[in-house]
Protein backbone atom coordinates (compact mmCIF):
# COMPACT_ATOMS: atom_id res chain seq x y z
CA UNK A 1 0.00 0.00 0.00
CA UNK A 2 1.22 3.49 -0.81
CA UNK A 3 0.64 5.26 2.17
CA UNK A 4 1.76 8.58 0.88
CA UNK A 5 -1.03 8.10 -2.14
CA UNK A 6 -3.79 7.16 0.05
CA UNK A 7 -3.12 10.57 2.11
CA UNK A 8 -3.11 12.29 -0.72
CA UNK A 9 -6.59 10.91 -1.94
CA UNK A 10 -7.94 11.31 1.40
CA UNK A 11 -6.88 14.93 1.16
CA UNK A 12 -8.44 15.17 -2.46
CA UNK A 13 -11.51 14.07 -0.97
CA UNK A 14 -11.57 16.26 1.99
CA UNK A 15 -10.68 19.58 -0.63
CA UNK A 16 -14.01 17.91 -3.09
CA UNK A 17 -15.95 18.38 0.16
CA UNK A 18 -15.62 21.43 0.31
CA UNK A 19 -15.52 22.98 -3.25
CA UNK A 20 -18.45 23.20 -5.65
CA UNK A 21 -16.56 19.83 -7.36
CA UNK A 22 -17.60 18.09 -10.26
CA UNK A 23 -19.26 14.82 -8.77
CA UNK A 24 -18.95 12.73 -12.41
CA UNK A 25 -14.99 13.77 -12.30
CA UNK A 26 -14.82 12.87 -8.69
CA UNK A 27 -16.19 9.44 -8.85
CA UNK A 28 -13.59 9.10 -11.56
CA UNK A 29 -11.08 9.86 -9.24
CA UNK A 30 -12.27 6.99 -6.96
CA UNK A 31 -12.42 4.57 -9.16
CA UNK A 32 -8.80 5.69 -10.47
CA UNK A 33 -7.38 5.50 -6.92
CA UNK A 34 -9.14 2.07 -6.01
CA UNK A 35 -6.85 0.61 -8.58
CA UNK A 36 -3.78 2.62 -7.72
CA UNK A 37 -3.85 1.61 -4.26
CA UNK A 38 -6.21 -1.95 -3.43
CA UNK A 39 -4.44 -4.13 -6.24
CA UNK A 40 -7.39 -3.96 -8.13
CA UNK A 41 -7.07 -4.47 -12.11
CA UNK A 42 -10.46 -1.89 -12.28
CA UNK A 43 -13.34 -0.34 -10.70
CA UNK A 44 -16.46 0.84 -11.27
CA UNK A 45 -18.99 2.83 -9.51
CA UNK A 46 -22.90 2.45 -9.64
CA UNK A 47 -25.44 4.88 -8.23
CA UNK A 48 -29.28 4.65 -7.77
CA UNK A 49 -31.55 6.65 -9.44
CA UNK A 50 -34.69 8.86 -7.91
CA UNK A 51 -36.60 5.32 -8.81
CA UNK A 52 -34.20 3.46 -7.04
CA UNK A 53 -32.50 2.17 -10.78
CA UNK A 54 -29.06 1.76 -10.74
CA UNK A 55 -26.75 3.18 -13.09
CA UNK A 56 -23.39 2.95 -14.29
CA UNK A 57 -21.52 5.98 -12.69
CA UNK A 58 -17.69 6.05 -13.00
CA UNK A 59 -15.67 3.12 -13.75
CA UNK A 60 -11.78 2.73 -14.26
CA UNK A 61 -11.46 2.12 -18.08
CA UNK A 62 -14.20 1.10 -20.60
CA UNK A 63 -13.97 -2.42 -20.42
CA UNK A 64 -15.47 -2.43 -17.01
CA UNK A 65 -17.71 0.23 -17.98
CA UNK A 66 -19.31 -2.28 -20.37
CA UNK A 67 -19.33 -5.14 -17.69
CA UNK A 68 -21.01 -3.20 -15.27
CA UNK A 69 -23.52 -1.98 -17.82
CA UNK A 70 -24.01 -5.99 -18.82
CA UNK A 71 -24.48 -6.80 -15.03
CA UNK A 72 -27.33 -4.46 -15.04
CA UNK A 73 -28.87 -5.50 -17.89
CA UNK A 74 -29.29 -8.70 -17.02
CA UNK A 75 -30.34 -8.28 -13.91
CA UNK A 76 -27.52 -10.06 -11.98
CA UNK A 77 -24.12 -9.79 -9.96
CA UNK A 78 -21.97 -8.61 -6.83
CA UNK A 79 -22.84 -5.28 -7.37
CA UNK A 80 -26.61 -5.71 -7.60
CA UNK A 81 -26.41 -7.78 -4.52
CA UNK A 82 -24.46 -5.90 -2.21
CA UNK A 83 -26.71 -2.55 -3.55
CA UNK A 84 -30.32 -4.92 -2.24
CA UNK A 85 -28.63 -5.84 1.41
CA UNK A 86 -26.90 -3.19 1.74
CA UNK A 87 -23.42 -5.57 3.04
CA UNK A 88 -20.75 -6.27 1.44
CA UNK A 89 -20.12 -9.01 -1.20
CA UNK A 90 -16.40 -10.75 -1.41
CA UNK A 91 -16.11 -13.19 -3.98
CA UNK A 92 -12.34 -14.61 -4.35
CA UNK A 93 -13.57 -16.66 -7.37
CA UNK A 94 -16.28 -15.84 -9.39
CA UNK A 95 -15.37 -19.29 -11.15
CA UNK A 96 -17.30 -20.75 -8.19
CA UNK A 97 -20.34 -18.51 -8.83
CA UNK A 98 -21.70 -19.90 -12.47
CA UNK A 99 -24.29 -21.32 -10.86
CA UNK A 100 -25.12 -18.07 -8.74
CA UNK A 101 -24.78 -15.49 -11.25
CA UNK A 102 -24.61 -17.21 -14.75
CA UNK A 103 -24.37 -14.57 -17.69
CA UNK A 104 -21.97 -12.05 -15.34
CA UNK A 105 -19.47 -14.72 -13.86
CA UNK A 106 -18.93 -15.92 -17.38
CA UNK A 107 -18.71 -12.39 -18.67
CA UNK A 108 -16.36 -11.38 -16.12
CA UNK A 109 -14.10 -14.18 -16.32
CA UNK A 110 -13.77 -13.75 -20.19
CA UNK A 111 -12.51 -10.53 -20.30
CA UNK A 112 -9.88 -11.67 -17.69
CA UNK A 113 -11.57 -10.85 -13.88
CA UNK A 114 -11.10 -13.56 -11.66
CA UNK A 115 -12.83 -11.58 -8.03
CA UNK A 116 -14.85 -8.76 -7.02
CA UNK A 117 -15.78 -6.95 -4.02
CA UNK A 118 -18.75 -5.29 -4.23
CA UNK A 119 -18.73 -2.58 -1.44
CA UNK A 120 -21.84 -0.42 -0.39
CA UNK A 121 -22.26 2.82 -0.50
CA UNK A 122 -24.71 3.90 2.34
CA UNK A 123 -26.06 6.85 3.97
CA UNK A 124 -26.66 5.50 7.23
CA UNK A 125 -29.40 2.54 6.73
CA UNK A 126 -29.71 3.43 3.34
CA UNK A 127 -27.52 2.24 0.56
CA UNK A 128 -27.00 4.64 -2.88
CA UNK A 129 -24.90 2.86 -4.85
CA UNK A 130 -21.61 0.47 -5.07
CA UNK A 131 -18.36 0.67 -5.35
CA UNK A 132 -17.15 -2.21 -7.43
CA UNK A 133 -13.54 -3.50 -7.12
CA UNK A 134 -12.74 -6.37 -9.82
CA UNK A 135 -9.48 -8.78 -9.52
CA UNK A 136 -7.53 -10.56 -12.56
CA UNK A 137 -5.97 -13.13 -10.23
CA UNK A 138 -8.44 -15.54 -8.33
CA UNK A 139 -7.93 -15.64 -5.05
CA UNK A 140 -7.71 -14.58 -1.28
CA UNK A 141 -8.46 -10.91 -1.19
CA UNK A 142 -6.77 -8.54 1.23
CA UNK A 143 -8.87 -7.53 3.83
CA UNK A 144 -7.10 -4.67 4.95
CA UNK A 145 -7.58 -3.56 1.20
CA UNK A 146 -11.57 -4.42 1.73
CA UNK A 147 -11.92 -1.93 4.66
CA UNK A 148 -9.96 0.89 2.87
CA UNK A 149 -12.27 0.23 0.11
CA UNK A 150 -15.26 0.77 2.59
CA UNK A 151 -13.43 4.05 3.67
CA UNK A 152 -13.46 5.25 0.31
CA UNK A 153 -17.02 4.11 -0.17
CA UNK A 154 -18.05 5.60 2.70
CA UNK A 155 -16.64 8.74 2.10
CA UNK A 156 -17.59 9.26 -1.49
CA UNK A 157 -21.11 8.81 0.22
CA UNK A 158 -20.53 11.62 2.21
CA UNK A 159 -19.53 13.79 -0.85
CA UNK A 160 -22.99 13.45 -2.21
CA UNK A 161 -24.53 15.33 0.56
CA UNK A 162 -22.09 18.62 1.23
CA UNK A 163 -24.77 20.56 0.88
CA UNK A 164 -26.28 20.02 4.74
CA UNK A 165 -30.31 20.36 4.81
CA UNK A 166 -33.04 18.70 6.98
CA UNK A 167 -34.14 17.24 3.57
CA UNK A 168 -31.32 15.42 2.93
CA UNK A 169 -33.11 12.16 0.80
CA UNK A 170 -34.45 15.40 -1.23
CA UNK A 171 -30.76 16.48 -1.76
CA UNK A 172 -29.70 13.31 -2.74
CA UNK A 173 -31.71 12.96 -4.94
CA UNK A 174 -31.49 15.94 -6.53
CA UNK A 175 -27.78 15.29 -7.04
CA UNK A 176 -27.75 12.29 -8.07
CA UNK A 177 -30.57 12.93 -10.89
CA UNK A 178 -27.93 16.01 -11.92
CA UNK A 179 -25.45 13.40 -12.03
CA UNK A 180 -27.18 11.18 -13.85
CA UNK A 181 -27.97 13.81 -16.91
CA UNK A 182 -24.48 14.85 -16.72
CA UNK A 183 -23.18 11.14 -17.54
CA UNK A 184 -25.78 11.23 -20.78
CA UNK A 185 -23.76 13.77 -22.02
CA UNK A 186 -20.03 12.86 -21.10
CA UNK A 187 -21.38 9.54 -23.00
CA UNK A 188 -22.76 11.39 -26.00
CA UNK A 189 -19.61 13.83 -25.86
CA UNK A 190 -16.84 10.33 -25.84
CA UNK A 191 -18.95 9.15 -28.96
CA UNK A 192 -18.47 12.25 -31.24
CA UNK A 193 -15.17 12.69 -30.14
CA UNK A 194 -13.45 9.03 -30.64
CA UNK A 195 -15.38 9.09 -34.00
CA UNK A 196 -14.55 12.36 -35.00
CA UNK A 197 -10.71 11.90 -33.58
CA UNK A 198 -10.60 7.95 -34.65
CA UNK A 199 -9.16 7.69 -31.17
CA UNK A 200 -11.35 4.83 -28.65
CA UNK A 201 -13.70 6.11 -26.20
CA UNK A 202 -11.36 5.91 -22.75
CA UNK A 203 -8.70 8.21 -24.94
CA UNK A 204 -12.12 10.54 -25.69
CA UNK A 205 -12.97 10.54 -22.28
CA UNK A 206 -9.24 11.24 -20.85
CA UNK A 207 -9.02 13.60 -23.74
CA UNK A 208 -12.59 15.63 -21.97
CA UNK A 209 -11.31 14.88 -18.99
CA UNK A 210 -8.01 16.69 -18.68
CA UNK A 211 -9.49 19.56 -21.02
CA UNK A 212 -12.07 20.50 -18.25
CA UNK A 213 -9.47 20.10 -15.28
CA UNK A 214 -6.91 22.82 -17.65
CA UNK A 215 -9.36 25.41 -18.35
CA UNK A 216 -11.03 24.77 -14.66
CA UNK A 217 -14.17 23.44 -15.52
CA UNK A 218 -17.32 21.56 -15.32
CA UNK A 219 -16.58 17.62 -17.59
CA UNK A 220 -20.54 17.82 -18.32
CA UNK A 221 -19.79 21.93 -19.41
CA UNK A 222 -17.12 20.36 -21.42
CA UNK A 223 -19.23 17.90 -22.64
CA UNK A 224 -22.44 19.92 -23.61
CA UNK A 225 -19.85 22.89 -25.61
CA UNK A 226 -18.40 20.14 -27.71
CA UNK A 227 -22.10 18.05 -28.65
CA UNK A 228 -23.66 21.67 -28.96
CA UNK A 229 -20.77 23.32 -30.91
CA UNK A 230 -21.74 26.22 -29.10
CA UNK A 231 -18.19 27.62 -28.23
CA UNK A 232 -14.88 26.78 -29.56
CA UNK A 233 -13.13 24.49 -27.56
CA UNK A 234 -8.81 25.08 -28.75
CA UNK A 235 -6.99 22.17 -27.54
CA UNK A 236 -9.75 19.39 -27.66
CA UNK A 237 -11.13 20.29 -31.42
CA UNK A 238 -8.91 20.87 -34.03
Amino acid sequence: MNQQLLAKTFVELADNLVADFDLIDFLRLLTDRCVSMLDASAAGVLLADRDGKLRVMAASDEQVRLLELFQLQNDEGPCLECYRTGTAVIVPDLTREVDRWPHFATAAHRIGFGAVQALPMRLRDETVGALNLFHATPGPLDPAGTLIGQALADVATISLLQQRSTHRSTVLNEQLQTALNSRVLIEQAKGKLAERQNIDMEQAFTALRGYARSHNRRLSEVARAFIDASEPLPGLVA
